[in-house]
């Protein structure tokens, strides 16, 4: 018989927490991330933030700034720089409707989180519009009112 596959055990997920809030997410890509090996080491340790961070695409080639990976305990003289410029690996079918989108304006490309597929880690980048106030007031209302109705309907439950 075949062996049983293997339980994603060590899965670690990093979430910007901020792009929902400020943003509206029109498309999403997924990228992965050029890493040095401390790099890796720490961001399955769950030592990473990516809620200030965005990407820009410069010369045809998508960066990612401001992704905050810190740097590994045990690592050593080769340890890497906690706030560095990472490449970011993406087709040139997405960097080329990623820098349309952009060229036109009012859109950002900001990180909505970092994940290991398997062996490699990757990031989800989504082409954001910026929310005004009053946007981010109806979420809260929205969110607001479907807690109530749960509430209601859990209350009538019982």
């Amino acid at each position: 018989m075949a062996g049983a596959k293997k339980e994603a055990k060590r899965y670690t997920e990093i979430r910007n927490a901020k792009a929902g809030r400020d943003y509206f997410v029109d498309q999403r890509f997924e990228a992965g991330v050029q890493l040095r090996g401390t790099e890796v080491k720490s961001i399955r340790a769950g030592k990473a933030q990516i809620s200030d961070a965005f990407a820009r695409i410069e010369k045809g080639e998508a960066w990612l700034y401001n992704a905050h990976i810190e740097q590994y305990a045990f690592g050593n003289i080769f340890n890497h720089d906690a706030k560095r410029v990472r490449k970011l690996l993406l087709h040139r079918r997405d960097l080329d409707k990623i820098q349309l989108a952009l060229a036109t304006g009012g859109r950002a490309l900001v990180p909505l989180r970092m994940y290991f597929k398997e062996a490699l880690v990757k990031v989800e980048v989504g082409l954001c519009t910026g929310k005004k106030q009053f946007d981010r007031r109806d979420d809260l209302k929205k969110r607001v009112q479907l807690r109530e109705v749960e509430q209601a309907m859990k209350a009538r439950r019982r």
